[in-house]
């Protein structure tokens, strides 16, 4: 029996919640821990609950009183290094190629736009690529991030993405956050190299990230 997929959603729109309740709760791997609608409620569920997959809008308010949008790009980083085996995926309405951007320099898992259908579709199955460490963007979102990634260095990856996927090959059951301190590096900072040098190889994961730098001889090859 595979083990649930245990997710949180931090969104303040009731249809919205309302959509994806009715979603998840067909399929029996996955647990909706909590659902929120201001981000001031989210660090508690966090502490109390064990989260795989948090889904998060970008412009929840930060609490009741206050109505200002909570400050995302600084609460990603800080939840991946204080809670190791999240995986952080944002859902959103907005577009704007910089948000995108910095969304996934912080170390989310993927970008989706409300109005995608084809990730609305198969929303069950993205969720469950991220829980293992996928990276998932909605076409028009990940056009966006390609012409960033483009202007770092057109589809060569980094000599930092490569070694961050060297370690991934060498030990591939070690955890991001224990590779990351190897790289003396924080832990959104080794997942933004792993999903920008996923991108650049079109790949979903990090086993098929591997295997396609390997067979591009980026990085050692397995023994015969």
């Amino acid at each position: 029996m595979q083990p649930k997929i245990r997710v949180a959603i931090l969104d303040d729109h009731p249809m919205m919640l309302e959509g994806y309740l009715s979603k998840l709760r067909h399929d029996p791997q996955i647990e909706v821990t909590a659902t929120m609608s201001v981000a001031d409620l989210l660090e508690p569920v966090l502490q109390t609950a064990e989260v795989d997959v948090l889904i998060l809008d970008v412009s929840v308010p930060t609490s009741a009183e206050n109505r200002n949008p909570y400050p995302i790009l600084h609460v990603i980083p800080k939840l991946l290094e204080e809670y190791p085996n999240l995986n952080i995926l944002v859902i959103s309405m907005r577009i704007e190629r910089g948000l995108i951007r910095e969304v996934m320099a912080a170390g989310a898992n993927g970008y989706i736009l409300k109005d995608d259908p084809l990730a609305n579709a198969n929303l069950l199955a993205i969720i469950k690529s991220v829980a293992e460490g996928g990276v998932y963007l909605s076409e028009e979102a990940g056009a966006l991030y390609g012409k960033h990634l483009a202007n770092e260095g057109g589809k060569q990856l980094s000599p930092r993405q490569l070694e961050a996927l060297s370690l991934c090959a060498s030990q591939p059951g070690a955890k991001s956050v224990v590779l990351a301190k190897k790289m003396c590096i924080t832990h959104s900072a080794f997942r933004t190299l792993l999903s920008g040098a996923y991108i650049k190889l079109k790949a979903a994961n990090r086993t098929e990230a591997i295997a396609k730098a390997r067979q591009m001889g980026l990085i050692t090859p397995d023994q015969d």
